[in-house]
């Protein structure tokens, strides 16, 4: 029995030296370069690619089947003369016993020098389209072609075995220098990366594995270069199909054109998982960088294999939105110089590959909060939709700056009004009245983007503690508007303003080359000079307006809108005062002259207060219509017919003034109402800006003297009958009367 066991070693023994000797023999006695043909038209048989060897070939075979190549380039059989891949060297090495158990245990991979040229031609196909294909041939007739021949049925397995992938076991890889091209002549477009560099630890199924990979990134449309590096640990288990990348890092540098010289410093961190049985994706512990940007987040993708659905969430730290941009060479958005300066979002999101929405928004702006969502519901179709709340919004704020050409329409009105201010003096003044101005006071720049309007699709719900347009601070607005197919509906703005409310609907179509607007305006008791200051004006009256309009106007300018302006209007002003302008003391300076005294006392006051201010305005072409003009005020009532130039902002009104008599305790004699005087309308004239309201007021001359005609020949029929009483016939007093008439 022992001598079987030696006899069965010594064979042992012998079979080993036997296959080292092989080995030997056939590593140094047999040199694979001399079959370079035979190889290149095997991988052109097998793997219908053309291979060229320019270089040596190295190799071992046990214990470890090794391999080496060097000058290496693989072509397409379609064009074999141009190579999509080269490489300098590849070294891998591979323990032989292990594959026998479907197990892959490799030594140190290396590629140096790998090149990658992918190209798709002017009509879009690409060379990587054409591996493993073989050049289309013409039939031989005497032989049947490949289509024509049956398929061979394949024989039927003797037992049903499940799949079970190679185990992989490799010590490291490392990838030098490697370089992939990739140029779209359809697109003209080139894309490259170079200096690429890849280094692992060992590579084992279901452990953690070390990876970095650092490249340079480079596109010309547009020109952009990018230093990229990533780092990690890499989990897969083939089996289950889940793979990992845990402490994920991935960060640079960019520059180029759309930075204009600017740099942007990125990067990226979490933990990424893929999950392809149950396929499922998700990054976790998000953080991301760019610049002064800063973010975390969380994201989920599900069905990844029909239609990916995106959840997650994410917080944007604040950021100052302008100098982001600034560093990123970017311009801001032409809006007041104010804003934009601190912004900051928390949000929760969900995506499809045809929409997104941000759910349960936080969004800080500046001074301002706003909470809901926002959504993009179609991307094809851009339809927005929007659900807000903010605690104050200061739309002026975010005002593009006016235009040159709007300051100086603005400056050369400025210039008119004050120089008709200049020549026109207090209340008591009798110099001439002012001309009505000429200047334009409204600009012609472009307010709306139709074009970009005309494919608009919203749908916005807005509210606001506080809004500010226009300077004026809208409590409690309310905004509900929709675009759809260039037709701009607004269904209602809504607020209180000033212990007063108001609301406007209306809508914009932008279908056809100059837009169409129809407004209809509800305004009650809103205080009117608070309209007046808001286009920057001294006020010249004071008052709670109640207002209802419907109006049309086209054009896309202030001053296109204005001069189409049509449509009518009522107004009622209560609790008013005519500010800088006495009207009672000019009136008293006419009446003194009547009765040819001269007033005493000094003017009681600077400003006329007037209990109710109504009438109606009809629009025509920019210019407002008055032709009754109703004001009352204490011992007097005011009858005006009158236009308001809104296209010039110039007024031209004929107001009459009945006195019923001075009601102040202490009356100026000089300015005694003679109870004739009571009922007579006294004429004054208003003309010239707007601005100047009162100011541009003065006594109607000829209106006076007629009135004082009146006047003489009442007193003088008075004479009559008092004369004549009873002994004459009231025919012969009247005939003598209308003598004096005339």
């Amino acid at each position: 029995m022992k001598a079987f066991g030696k006899i069965l070693g010594l064979f042992i023994l012998g079979l080993l030296l036997i296959i080292v000797a092989l080995g030997f023999a056939l590593t140094h006695l047999f040199d694979p370069n001399d079959y370079k043909d035979e190889i290149r038209k095997l991988v052109r048989d097998r793997a219908h690619v053309e291979l060229t060897l320019n270089g040596d070939i190295g190799w071992s075979l046990f214990p470890w089947l090794g391999l080496e190549l060097h000058d290496a380039s693989i072509a397409t059989l379609t064009e074999p003369s141009k190579p999509f891949a080269d490489l300098q060297m590849l070294g891998l090495s591979v323990r032989v016993l292990p594959l026998l158990r479907k197990e892959v245990q490799m030594s140190d991979v290396r590629v140096e020098g790998l090149n990658l040229m992918l190209t798709r031609d002017k009509n879009g196909h690409g060379n990587w389209e054409d591996i493993g294909k073989t050049p289309a041939t013409s039939a031989n007739p005497t032989q049947p072609s490949v289509a024509a021949q049956p398929p061979i049925e394949p024989a039927p397995a003797q037992s049903e075995k499940t799949w079970q992938p190679l185990k992989l076991d490799i010590d490291s890889l490392t990838v030098n220098n490697a370089r992939v091209d990739f140029n779209d002549m359809h697109n003209a477009r080139q894309f490259t990366a170079e200096s690429i560099q890849l280094s692992t630890g060992p590579v084992h199924n279901a452990t953690d594995i070390p990876i970095k990979l650092t490249a340079f990134l480079s596109t010309n449309q547009p020109v952009v270069r990018t230093k990229t590096e990533l780092t990690g640990k890499l989990r897969f288990d083939r089996a289950l199909k889940r793979y990992q990348l845990d402490d994920m890092r991935f960060s640079g540098e960019a520059a180029g054109d759309p930075l204009q010289g600017k740099t942007l410093t990125f990067s990226a961190q979490g933990q990424l998982l893929a999950d392809l049985s149950a396929n499922v994706a998700e990054w976790t512990n998000l953080k991301l960088s760019a610049n002064q940007l800063r973010a975390l987040g969380e994201l989920h993708v599900r069905d990844l294999d029909n239609a990916p659905q995106l959840s997650g969430g994410i917080s944007i730290a604040q950021f100052n939105v302008r100098e982001f941009l600034d560093s990123i060479g970017q311009t801001a958005p032409t809006l007041g110089d104010n804003s934009l300066t601190r912004l900051e979002m928390v949000s929760r999101i969900a995506a499809t590959q045809n929409s997104v929405s941000l759910d349960d928004l936080t969004l800080r702006v500046d001074d301002s909060t706003f909470t809901g969502r926002v959504a993009v519901e179609d991307f094809a179709k851009q339809s927005l939709r929007l659900q807000l709340k903010a605690d104050t919004f200061d739309a002026d704020r975010y005002r593009p700056p006016q235009s040159d050409q709007a300051k100086a329409a603005g400056a050369a009105r400025k210039t008119e009004v004050q120089s008709t201010e200049a020549n026109a003096l207090a209340a008591a003044d009798t110099s001439p009245l002012p001309v009505q101005p000429t200047q334009g006071a409204w600009s012609d720049a472009k307010l709306l983007p139709l074009e970009r309007m005309r494919t608009l699709d919203v749908d916005a719900d807005l509210s606001f503690g506080k809004l500010t347009v226009e300077k004026l601070a809208i409590q409690n607005a309310a905004l509900k508007t929709s675009a759809l197919d260039g037709v701009v509906n607004l269904d209602s703005l809504r607020g209180d303003l000033y212990n007063g409310n108001f609301e406007i609907k209306g809508n914009l179509d932008v279908r056809p080359e100059i837009p169409l607007a129809s407004v209809q305006t509800r305004i009650t008791r809103v205080p009117v000079e608070r309209f007046i200051q808001s286009q920057g004006t001294t006020p010249p009256l004071r008052g709670l307006l109640t207002l209802n309009s419907d109006v049309r106007a086209k054009g896309n300018s202030q001053k296109a809108l204005v001069e189409s302006l049509n449509g009518t209007a009522g107004f009622t002003l209560n609790d008013g005062v005519l500010v800088n302008a006495n009207l009672e003391q000019q009136l008293c300076r006419g009446i003194s002259v009547l009765n040819r005294k001269t007033l005493s006392g000094d003017p009681r006051g600077k400003d006329t207060p007037f209990q109710q201010l109504n009438g109606n305005l009809v629009f025509r072409n920019g210019v407002a219509s008055n032709p009754d003009l109703k004001v009352r005020t204490p011992g007097m009532t005011v009858n005006g017919d009158g236009d308001i130039d809104l296209r010039v902002m110039g007024m031209n009104y004929r107001v009459g003034v009945i006195i019923e008599g001075d009601k102040s305790d202490m009356p100026d004699p000089a300015c005694q109402v003679n109870p004739r005087f009571v009922g007579i309308e006294w004429p004054i004239l208003c003309r010239g800006p707007l601005e100047l309201g009162a100011k541009a007021c003065r006594l109607d001359n000829e209106g006076i003297g007629k009135v004082a005609a009146k006047l003489a020949t009442d007193r003088i029929g008075d004479k009559i009958d008092e004369k004549l009483g009873d002994k004459v016939s009231p025919e012969l007093k009247d005939a003598i009367k209308g003598l004096f008439k005339r």
